[in-house]
């Protein structure tokens, strides 16, 4: 009988993975304003399926620690995302599936004294949960990368679109600053015309600055800043922050 070899072993893993938790001074999700002050933990696996072909699995968690400005009382807002994945790299890209399912806690909107702050008259505001299906492709070029994307929104039955860009600049072993942005198109994606609003058209553009710094070769710790500007069918829903609102955070991770 052959010996095992345990270093092959530790170099092709049944599986990797990442937890990572963070705060977010405000909560922006496909340029539409949730709630402030969130707090989130995360965990995500990626399993190797068949050469270059990849699955993955994952939860999210976030919540409103205390939003101001959204009425006379505090907006609680908490957030599931449940996900599953397949990716498939094909050298010059990595292209995507993947599914996600959204619980609201307390409604899409968030709710104030128990009531949701959602608009009575547009029910998908209201809403307490929602899937999307989508498709991803991720393009690197040296140290850019570019992304498109598309999702489903079965819940609503509205599309969304996206793409985006990323830099790297490293500093060294340890420290890298990384420029990013992207601009999103929904139609009829959580519009709201009922109540007047834009049916469809450009969402937001978001443009960011992170900066990862690795303590060790498993942990993360990650600061940015970011500005959200709201577009066609967010800037007449964004109005508990401004407009054009600029953000920051922080996130710890771990690899293992």
């Amino acid at each position: 009988m052959a010996a095992v070899n345990s270093q092959a072993l530790a170099a092709d893993p049944s599986f990797t993975g990442t937890l990572s938790a963070g705060f977010d001074s405000e909560y922006y999700f496909r340029g539409l304003w949730f709630s402030s002050n969130n707090a989130w933990t995360s965990v995500n696996l990626s399993i190797p399926v068949a050469d270059k072909l990849t699955a993955g699995v994952g939860a999210l968690y976030t919540y409103s620690t205390g939003t101001d400005g959204a009425g006379p009382s505090r907006l609680d807002y908490g957030e599931l995302d449940l996900i599953g994945s397949l990716t498939y790299d094909a050298g010059f890209a990595k292209f995507g599936l993947v599914a996600t399912s959204y619980t609201f806690f307390d409604t899409f909107s968030g709710d104030i004294n128990g009531v949701s702050f959602g608009n009575p008259i547009a029910p998908d505001s209201r809403v307490r949960d929602a899937v999307d299906i989508g498709l991803t492709a991720a393009i690197p070029f040296g140290n850019a990368n570019f992304y498109v994307s598309g999702y489903y929104d079965v819940r609503i039955n509205a599309p969304y679109y996206e793409v985006g860009a990323d830099y790297t600049f490293k500093i060294n072993d340890c420290f890298s600053i990384v420029p990013a942005a992207n601009i999103g198109y929904g139609s009829n994606y959580y519009s709201f015309p009922e109540t007047g609003t834009e049916k469809s058209g450009f969402t937001a553009a978001r443009v960011s600055i992170s900066a990862p710094y690795k303590l060790t070769d498993s942990f993360t710790v990650t600061p940015y800043v970011a500005a959200n500007f709201a577009l066609d069918i967010r800037e007449d829903l964004n109005v508990v922050r401004e407009k054009n609102d600029v953000f920051g955070g922080l996130s710890v991770s771990y690899a293992f």
